[in-house]
């Protein structure tokens, strides 16, 4: 794509990978996996809960996503690993942590794929009721595991032109929506997307705050550009460039998007908040009485195909990270083997993986609703040790060592990470709870065994 292919000198030994993307692939693959139009889904939810500053609530997201951005620029920069936060963890805090947050953030990366798989085939069963959603589910899997399989460039350009769509009808809706606004006026005041509607009383920082623990998970997924850092071309500072361009650019499109639609919609937060079952729904609901049917059909259907190449890009983080641990030999030694470059078994087993927890949320009638309360808890304790590592890593380096960059960011970021997880459901905690509890019981029987060194 943007960069010319290279190929490092060991890219065929059996535990490497090819280098071969550039800095637009990158932003591509995170663009992906976060979705331009992720509010979509959770814009009435965070309206109901914001008091109606369900634009300010991204604002405040996207500052406090940032702290985490910044941390992952600093560890990728000398740490370029497949690994991601394994690979950091390990460096910075030791080998133990770096497992745990491996095995952590391993929740994420194969849960987030199957919620889109998902979604995918919810939203192609609406057009093709006549087939079950779990077989669309089935056939999402196999599509984007084939191009995966085919190399990280084939998915890479597939990729691209599904972004491009999305960004096209992104556009689209955003012009559509200031027309109207233009011809028909606002239904609620210009300024309350970011101060609040008032329908639910004086505006309420912690109501801003709550419904911020919700909105964290339209960026879950920006973290993934990292684990390509071994395919890159140019250097580690091009996947640290695009790290954070990624999150300032999702940033823009979800205060711009979550602004106009605010607008538009005629329920007020407190209706909402009274009727949860509209919540789901009421981004398509606002833009189909203001605009028309025919850009609600638009943007359902961007939805549907964009969703299955999020998981395109979920489930070749997921891949790397399994290739990852596979040959730090804290996962069985056969998930680092690659061929040609590529690391087919570890993508397969994220697939094999990824498949079932789909396919079983899709037999369930409240499967989505499962997969989605959980999604975030992994990403976010990863996010955590990800804070401590550049603490711990440049802690021992004096000479190295910049008290805003590796001390005051990474706390402030590690404490918001924190007060999520604090904020996220019981069921998420649970679960989180439960995994890591494995993950220890996993840990204490590798004790012992031998792992090549950091």
């Amino acid at each position: 794509m943007s960069d010319t292919e290279t190929t490092s000198p060991s890219s065929d030994a059996p535990d490497r990978l090819r280098r071969s993307l550039g800095f637009r692939d990158l932003v591509v693959y995170g663009l992906l996996f976060i979705a331009p139009m992720a509010p979509v889904g959770v814009f009435g939810t965070l309206d109901a809960k914001s008091h109606g500053a369900v634009a300010l609530v991204y604002v405040v997201a996207t500052v406090g996503m940032a702290f985490t951005a910044f941390s992952y620029a600093q560890m990728v920069r000398v740490v370029p690993q497949a690994g991601s936060v394994f690979a950091y963890a390990r460096v910075g805090l030791g080998d133990g942590a770096g497992f745990v947050a491996g095995w952590m953030v391993m929740l994420d990366y194969v849960l987030i794929p199957a919620v889109a798989y998902l979604f995918s085939g919810i939203a192609m069963n609406s057009l093709v009721p006549e087939v079950s959603r779990w077989v669309w589910t089935a056939l999402a899997v196999v599509l984007t595991t084939l191009l995966n399989l085919w190399g990280v460039r084939t998915a890479a350009l597939a990729g691209f032109l599904v972004l491009a769509m999305e960004i096209v009808v992104l556009v689209v809706f955003l012009i559509a929506a200031s027309v109207v606004l233009a011809r028909d006026g606002a239904q609620r005041d210009v300024l309350s997307p970011l101060t609040g509607d008032g329908t639910q009383g004086a505006f309420a920082l912690s109501a801003v705050v709550g419904a911020v623990s919700v909105a964290v998970l339209s960026y879950l997924g920006f973290d993934a550009i990292a684990t390509f850092a071994e395919e890159t071309t140019g250097g580690s500072r091009k996947v640290a460039r695009a790290l954070l361009f990624c999150l300032a650019l999702a940033g823009v499109l979800f205060v711009a998007q979550t602004y106009l639609v605010a607008l538009l919609e005629p329920v007020s937060s407190a209706r909402l908040a009274a009727d949860p079952a509209k919540q789901g729904s009421a981004f398509y609901d606002a833009v189909d009485a203001s605009v028309g049917t025919w850009l609600h059909d638009l943007v359902a259907a961007s939805k549907a195909i964009g969703a299955a190449f999020a998981a395109l890009a979920g489930q070749a983080a997921a891949g790397r990270l399994l290739f990852a641990m596979g040959r730090d030999r804290r996962l069985p030694r056969a998930l680092s083997r690659t061929d040609g470059g590529v690391p087919r078994v570890a993508l397969l087993c994220a697939a094999v993986i990824t498949l079932v927890a789909a396919g079983w949320a899709a037999r369930r009638d409240d499967g989505l609703d499962k997969l989605v309360s959980v999604v975030d808890i992994g990403a976010l304790t990863a996010f955590t040790l990800l804070h401590a590592s550049v603490v711990g890593y440049f802690g021992r380096r004096p000479g190295e060592r910049s008290w805003w960059r590796h001390v005051l960011i990474p706390v402030v970021g590690a404490a918001i990470t924190i007060a999520v997880i604090v904020e996220a459901s019981g069921t998420a905690q649970v679960v989180g709870a439960v995994w890591l509890a494995i993950g220890l019981l996993v840990l204490t029987l590798q004790r012992g065994r031998p792992r090549p060194v950091p």
